[in-house]
């Protein structure tokens, strides 16, 4: 069932280039993903630290390279947000004016390739899956972008280019610091050799500040942060929702399975460095967010900002921590998906996301605003949805590391700051909502007949994504009992939720 859901959508989406019907043949395929993905979540034995579900396919016995997949309960959290977010988006994509077959068959190997990196145990597949991902990214910018979309479509390139290689040269020096009778792209084995000390302290050091670097481009880490807000406005929305709700997601899952258990002593060594940096994204980029004129900024530099709590979570290397870094990637991709969606049927019909130009949109979209109203609440991290049981989670886990200490810890200092977040966040995102749907319908929009509402068949996605949002929102623990077996053999057991 986990190799069906990682070729259904590159086998569906290789079936469009040939000819099939693009959008039916995409929203079967993601269909078909999100219901095996939900018997998989039903299906899932929880407790078990193992993965499950492991299948593997000898590639090469001297090198010892297998094409193996596999489920734990983070790669299981991280596929279930890929298939509902990849529904949606598909769902949302609509009719295509220009190349339909080539854009759908993007849209489906960008979650192929997610899908692939996350449940992938060898770590030659994890790294070859995200470069699947990302060159389909850069063509729906390219192509099917708006705006400054060429200029887009080379700076994210050439950033996530520079990430992707320099995450290379990471990955390959953290096979090589194995002994070579331990040698082994698979990722338990390597997991086996660092937890029996076969990882030299020093090799740890070195090779941790790669994948920082590495992967902290890909996920936006200030300050690598500028591509995303510029890429995330001229892509398409469906793109932009794949791209920043899920793909986005690859750094952090990486951090969390392969630097944090596998280099525990190169993690100690830059806490302090990766603190003062997930600082600059929740302080700085936050109070850049507030100054954005444009909705499509707006939420772009918010994706960015919120992914200074997530790097809190996993730097407080506690499993209250990481717990609570898994359940946010999984709000914030719902979220910043759905916020996303729905600005890009506003740009649709008003052909316009500058925040002076809109307002009193929800006299004449009134589930519209419903929709964004509700992911603003979620992005802010209002109480009853899955991003406030990640907030707190975090704050909580990142707050105990200096309990015992006389004087305020690092980490402490870090969660009072980053407490403010939260302020600035509900600042631009109730400021946004305000302008955009409260207040006079403009002048020029009134007797547009474009100006309608969100037919029926969009607020099926919408309905899927708020309620997942909700559900994990109210029942936090249900989610929380499948991730925690999945750290508690190398992260701090006495901080466990």
């Amino acid at each position: 069932m986990v190799l069906f859901i990682i070729f259904c959508p590159i086998v569906a989406a290789i079936l469009i280039m040939a000819g099939a019907p693009a959008r039916k043949t995409a929203l079967v395929a993601s269909g078909l993903m999100f219901l095996t993905t939900l018997f998989l979540l039903v299906s899932f034995q929880r407790g078990q630290r193992d993965f499950q579900h492991v299948t593997s396919f000898t590639i090469s016995p001297e090198w010892h390279l297998s094409f193996t997949t596999g489920l734990d309960g983070l790669s299981l959290a991280m596929v279930l947000l890929a298939a509902i977010v990849t529904l949606a988006a598909v769902w949302f994509a609509g009719r295509i004016d220009k190349y339909e077959n080539a854009f759908y068959a993007c849209l489906l190997f960008i979650s192929g390739g997610a899908i692939g990196a996350f449940a992938s145990i060898d770590l030659f597949f994890f790294y070859a899956f995200h470069e699947l991902a990302l060159i389909p990214t850069f063509l729906l910018i390219g192509i099917w972008g708006r705006d400054n979309r060429v200029a887009a479509a080379w700076k994210i390139t050439i950033y996530l280019a520079i990430g992707s290689f320099i995450l290379l040269i990471g990955l390959i020096l953290l096979y090589q610091s194995v002994p070579v009778t331990s040698r082994s792209f698979d990722i338990r084995a390597l997991t086996v050799a660092a937890g029996s000390g076969q990882i030299s302290a020093d090799a740890q050091r070195h090779i941790y500040l790669l994948l920082i670097i590495g992967f902290g481009i890909l996920i936006s880490l200030f300050p690598f942060h500028t591509w995303a807000p510029e890429a995330y406005a001229s892509a398409p929305a469906p793109a932009t929702m794949l791209h920043a709700g899920v793909l986005k997601k690859f750094g952090l899952y990486g951090l969390l399975r392969l630097a944090i258990p596998l280099l525990p002593e190169g993690a100690r060594q830059w806490t302090g460095l990766l603190v003062v940096l997930l600082l600059g994204n929740i302080i700085y980029v936050g109070l850049v967010t507030i100054a954005q004129k444009r909705l499509d900024w707006m939420l772009g530099y918010s994706s960015v900002m919120h992914m200074g709590y997530i790097f809190l979570g996993i730097a407080s290397a506690s499993i209250l921590g990481a717990t609570g870094a898994v359940v946010l990637m999984f709000a914030h991709g719902l979220s910043i998906a759905l916020l996303f969606a729905i600005a890009g049927e506003l740009r649709k019909r008003t052909d316009t996301l500058i925040l002076d130009e809109l307002g009193g949109l929800g006299k004449v979209m009134p589930f519209a605003g419903l929709a964004f109203g509700l992911g603003a609440f979620a992005a802010i991290g209002l109480p009853g949805f899955a991003n406030f049981a990640g907030e707190i989670l975090i704050f909580f886990g990142a707050f105990q590391n200096g309990w015992e200490m006389e004087r305020f810890h690092i980490f402490q200092i870090a969660t009072v700051l980053g407490l403010w977040g939260v302020v600035i966040s509900a600042v631009y995102m109730l400021r946004a909502y305000r302008k955009t749907f409260m207040g006079t319908l403009p002048e020029r929009f009134r007797g547009w007949k474009e100006l309608v509402d969100l037919r029926p068949a969009l607020r099926v996605p919408v309905t899927l994504l708020v309620g997942a949002l909700l559900c994990y929102g109210f029942f936090p623990q249900s989610f929380v009992r499948i991730v925690v077996p999945a750290f508690r053999t190398y992260l701090t057991a006495n901080k466990q939720p």
